[in-house]
């Protein structure tokens, strides 16, 4: 069983930046996808930026530039490097993971495909 929790949310001014972490604990060397989401107020749960371990990284088109994902060294922490905030960012992030890849070697980015998450950071970009 894996757990993941998420630290390194907060409040900030538009323009500003965070790092968000995530600890993943229990067999975390049995993942092969890690993502960040996110969910708004009123608003769907939508992939931010993922690691496709051992493949690449992919970020949605409205972070893309601003945000950065990576992993540490002993692999089992995930970041969220987020850059030139917007107000339009705030949500409550959540780390999830998933210990498969589809047929074609790909993370999934539905939520449905995640069996592990986090318990979410709340990210507040003000104006």
């Amino acid at each position: 069983q894996v757990q993941l929790m998420e630290s390194g949310g907060d409040s900030v001014q538009a323009g500003g930046s965070l790092r968000l972490s995530c600890e993943a604990s229990g067999y975390p060397y049995s993942l092969s996808c890690m993502v960040w989401f996110r969910q708004a107020p009123g608003k769907g749960r939508e992939a931010v930026a993922l690691i496709n371990k051992n493949i690449d990284t992919q970020d949605a088109d409205d972070v893309k530039g601003r945000f950065t994902i990576s992993e540490g060294d002993a692999k089992n922490c995930l970041y969220l490097q987020m850059n030139s905030l917007k107000p339009e960012d705030t949500a409550m992030y959540y780390c999830a993971a998933a210990s498969w890849r589809n047929y074609e070697g790909q993370c999934p980015t539905t939520n449905e495909a995640y069996a592990y998450w986090g318990q979410g950071t709340q990210v507040t970009v003000s104006s």
